[in-house]
């Protein structure tokens, strides 16, 4: 092929790109011409402006599960250029997910590079500055890598996420580690993510409100999830935490082994796998934290748990053993008011109490959502390793 014939070639195949994103509607045009959008955009005062260039399409709704007033969806308007908009708020300062849903198909922001992983979806996410405890501030910032590992107790390799603090990779001692699980909705990203958890704890650190801490963020899934699963006889999870996780960490960070140095807490799903992880293992954790969360067989609603031993049954050894309890510096609950699962996080304190466990346990406003989570981690991590 001559060079003549080749500029012909790619020209003609940049013209075939061009016209294509010209007219499927969702090219958002900028320097190839036509409207240029910005998506989202943040004002001072709090508001926030969605927008996507969808010429073609009949409707554009907004989705997103934590943002005020947005419920499920929220209906875009279109103007004269084909750009559809919305501007909500002011919204309180916070991470929040959401995505498009064009014409019924649902689409992350064009225009937003920033997302956030859930379980087997994405969300484009969006921060709303003007909260001193998560905002990115001026102070030494630690790292979070995303750690893959051979998990040999599934038999494949596994993802999880680890934040060490300021001054780790130039150190030479040893920090006590921290546990923290995602719910049933989220992966092992959620949590750095949309649960701003590196800021929180760089913040928290440089106001020596926290210890430094190195803080591990594991994938509490390890197969296709659906609610109102029958219990397996092995959690696979606790599986993979006892046998992989756990030694992974302890051989590949510098981190203290003792129970006094180890903490674990998780919301939701994540809490459940606390509670389950902790008391099976509980002389080896000196705090646990649950966030809107409990044991779930306790104030269920519906069809009951499968014919066998409760799990107060199962962990009465080590509910009643009065050593372990001695060791045991913090037990800590946290749940909305308007949560779906209160009165589950209420008869699980209650079980505690009974077994004479000292139980902190608050009850905030709000529902089972990130606004409350990020919360609870930055009430909950300066009570570590003091």
């Amino acid at each position: 092929m001559n060079m003549r014939k080749s500029i012909v070639s790619v020209t003609a195949v940049m013209t075939l790109v061009l016209l294509a994103l010209s007219t499927n509607g969702i090219g958002q045009a900028g320097r190839f011409g036509g409207p240029r959008v910005v998506s989202p955009e943040v004002a001072d005062d709090g508001k926030v402006t969605f927008r996507i260039l969808a010429a073609r399409a009949t409707a554009v709704r907004l989705g997103g599960t934590d943002i005020p007033g947005v419920g499920s969806q929220t209906t875009l308007t279109k103007n004269d250029d084909g750009v559809w908009e919305i501007t909500l708020g002011p919204i309180a300062p916070g991470a929040y997910r959401y995505n498009f849903n064009v014409d019924g198909v649902s689409v992350i922001d064009p225009r937003n590079p920033a997302t956030s992983e859930s379980n087997m979806n994405t969300w484009s996410l969006v921060v709303v500055p003007g909260s001193d405890f998560m905002d990115t501030r001026d102070v030494p910032h630690g790292a979070v890598a995303e750690v893959t590992y051979y998990s040999k107790s599934l038999k494949r390799f596994r993802r999880m996420h680890v934040y060490t603090p300021p001054g780790y990779e130039s150190g030479e001692g040893k920090y006590p580690v921290f546990y923290l699980l995602h719910g049933a909705s989220d992966s092992d990203a959620s949590w750095t993510t949309v649960g701003r958890a590196g800021f929180i704890l760089d913040n928290l650190i440089a106001d020596r409100k926290a210890k430094p801490m190195v803080v591990v963020m594991p994938a509490g899934h390890t197969g296709p999830f659906t609610f109102g699963r029958p219990r397996a006889a092995v959690d696979p999870f606790m599986e993979d935490f006892q046998k992989d996780i756990r030694p992974y960490v302890e051989t590949h960070y510098r981190v203290h082994t003792d129970r006094p140095h180890r903490a674990i807490a998780g919301l939701s799903m994540g809490g459940g796998q606390t509670l389950n992880i902790a008391v099976a293992d509980l002389e080896d954790y000196g705090y646990v934290g649950v966030f809107s969360s409990g044991i779930f067989s306790l104030g269920r609603r519906g069809p009951q748990e499968p014919s066998g031993p409760t799990w107060e049954e199962q962990n009465k050894e080590k509910l009643e053993n009065a050593d372990l309890k001695k060791g045991l510096k913090l037990l800590w609950f946290a749940t909305g008011k308007d949560d779906f699962l209160v009165e589950t996080s209420r008869a699980t304190v209650e079980l505690f109490t009974k077994h004479q466990f000292d139980v902190v346990y608050k009850e905030t406003d709000g529902a089972h959502t990130w606004i409350n989570w990020r919360s609870y981690l930055a009430e909950f991590a300066p009570q570590l390793f003091q």
